[in-house]
């Protein structure tokens, strides 16, 4: 056991009783990690034709992504006569950079290689990063049946034959 200085500037200093070697191997580790998941870089693909639906999930798995620390590249593949429409692909290029514009900046924009264009984007500071594809989670809240039945009694009254022997009554 030995005598270590955790937090040298701090006032007063930081010390704790550990196992130096142990203690070596936990900062080492810590700082591999860090440096590997800021290294890391994820890829999403997307076509021309995409549906609404498809657009919005993969923008939340982009998001995921980019609230994780990771670098993405977007990459928009074209597929034969979508090749007649570069244009298509440039304006869905920039409405992908416009969607992500709360959580990710850009490193390289759009350009075009052979079948595809591809882009890669950083994560904003965790400070200014804020989701907008977020996936809403609702909870099911179940009807009462006490509501249920007062229903059916306030039908039965109104049916016509109760109004009807609510007349001969009278």
């Amino acid at each position: 056991m030995d005598l270590i200085e955790v937090a040298p500037t701090a006032n007063p200093p930081v010390c704790r009783i550990a196992d130096f070697g142990k203690f070596k191997y936990e900062l080492t580790k810590k700082e591999k990690e860090n440096r590997h998941s800021a290294s890391k870089v994820k890829e999403i693909k997307f076509r021309v034709k995409i549906g609404a639906h498809d657009y919005e999930t993969k923008l939340r798995h982009a998001e995921e992504f980019v609230e994780k620390g990771n670098k993405l590249k977007i990459v928009l593949q074209f597929r034969g006569r979508e090749n007649a429409h570069k244009d298509l692909g440039m304006v869905m290029m920039k409405k992908i950079i416009k969607d992500l514009e709360t959580m990710a900046h850009i490193d390289m924009p759009p350009k075009l290689v052979g079948r595809a264009i591809g882009m890669t984007l950083s994560p904003l500071p965790p400070a200014k990063r804020k989701r907008r594809f977020a996936k809403i989670e609702e909870e099911y809240v179940e009807d009462d049946d006490d509501h249920d039945e007062e229903d059916d009694e306030s039908e039965e009254s109104d049916s016509p034959e109760a109004t009807h022997e609510e007349e001969a009554a009278k």
